[in-house]
């Protein structure tokens, strides 16, 4: 056997060998990137914040004395604008938290009443009705008859054996609670390190990659790049866009029809009109149930007009807003929408539509070049008879 065929097949047993190791040990990667992701979900909740900041600091900074060569403004330029700009988001949650809390309190005031209520005249109307159930007097004599000194204890025991778990329990929560803000902390401030050196740190990209990748290679990269910023962007504006039209149509419309919780059920459906397709669906569900405590009827009422504004939005809204932003034809929006939420939940549902974006952009352009390419190819060469064939003279 030649050297060469040695060199192969000693490559070949070596793939077979790692791809057996793999199959084996198949949950020491996948329990290596899990630790691997959890520890990076700071840096990485820090990015999406730092994307989502850097969308409204571009504007800012756009509108801030953008033509100004002030030492003192140019300077300033960057701390005011991130600034104004985790402002402007930390506004926005609030306002949605102090618009739909105090609601929420509120049904969930008249739930307890409403139970306490039915509880008292049921307990009322049986004790009206007692003779007309001797199977129910009976289970009262049992009752009477019960050692209840002892279910008493018992009942004691049982709680102070779960008392440990309870306080494990508390003590887990608590534990979630502060490990979430702590990731949420240090998420914000990578953030805040982001966007004070965006810059410096895109040059550096841009100097490791003209070491390290081909020019071509670099070329494509770049493009896939700025194809996703552009599916990504478009997708965050036009989306909280109609997420903001739709609220305001839906507290509109809930006010002139008389139903309660007209701007409460309206931010429930703007925020939830985030998740493309099935968002309003849910802020819906959630309304209902919000309304059907004060009125079925007028539960119903509302039924009906958040459909009819659901074919509104789907019809008029969202394609003029939001589909022409992405540019992904709405079946393929459904069809992302149904596969991300089944793979990653409501996550996938966000993540899912701008990527999609992205590849059928590129897609597209894949095929129009390579459409031009053959049009070009196809055009016959200019013969001597030609008109369009250059002159000998």
């Amino acid at each position: 056997m030649s050297k060469l065929n040695w060199k192969r097949f000693a490559l070949y047993a070596l793939i077979a060998a790692a791809a057996v190791l793999l199959i084996v040990y198949i949950r020491v990667p996948i329990d290596l990137a899990r630790l691997a992701l959890r520890a990076a979900t700071p840096l990485l909740l820090g990015c999406v914040l730092a994307y989502i900041l850097n969308l409204l600091l571009v504007r800012y900074e756009s509108v801030w004395f953008p033509h100004s060569s002030a030492r003192f403004v140019v300077r300033t330029r960057r701390a005011v604008c991130v600034l104004l700009s985790v402002i402007t988001l930390l506004l926005i949650l609030v306002a949605v938290v102090l618009l739909v809390l105090p609601g929420l309190r509120e049904s969930v005031e008249m739930i307890v009443t409403d139970l306490s209520l039915a509880l008292t005249f049921l307990l009322d109307w049986l004790g009206q009705h007692a003779d007309e159930f001797p199977s129910f007097q009976d289970w009262l004599v049992s009752l009477e008859n019960l050692n209840w000194p002892d279910l008493i204890q018992k009942a004691m025991d049982f709680l102070a054996q779960g008392t440990t778990g309870i306080f494990q329990t508390t003590v887990g929560i608590l534990t979630a609670v502060a490990n979430g803000l702590l990731t949420l902390l240090l998420g914000f401030i990578f953030a805040l390190y982001l966007l004070f050196g965006k810059e410096r740190l895109a040059g550096q990209f841009h100097r490791l990659a003209a070491i390290l990748i081909r020019p071509r290679a670099r070329k494509w990269l770049y493009y896939v790049l700025e194809t996703l910023h552009r599916s990504f962007s478009s997708f965050i504006v036009g989306q909280c866009t109609e997420a903001v039209i739709l609220g305001a149509l839906c507290a509109l419309g809930m006010s002139i029809l008389s139903i309660p919780y007209a701007v409460v059920v309206g931010v429930v459906v703007g925020v939830t009109a985030l998740i493309p397709v099935a968002g309003a669906y849910i802020g819906g569900i959630i309304g209902f149930f919000l309304v059907v405590m004060v009125s079925p009827i007028k539960a119903l009422i509302f039924l009906i007009f958040l459909g009819l504004l659901q074919q509104v939005e789907g019809n008029v809204i969202y394609p003029r807003v939001v589909g022409s932003s992405v540019g992904l034809p709405g079946i393929w929006v459904l069809a992302v929408v149904i596969v991300g939420g089944g793979l990653m939940g409501v996550g996938g549902m966000l993540l899912g539509v701008p990527l999609a974006s992205a590849v059928y952009r590129m897609l597209s352009d894949f095929v129009h070049r390579r459409e031009a390419a053959a049009a070009a190819e196809s055009v016959p060469a200019p013969g001597p008879d030609d008109p369009s064939a250059p002159s000998e003279e």
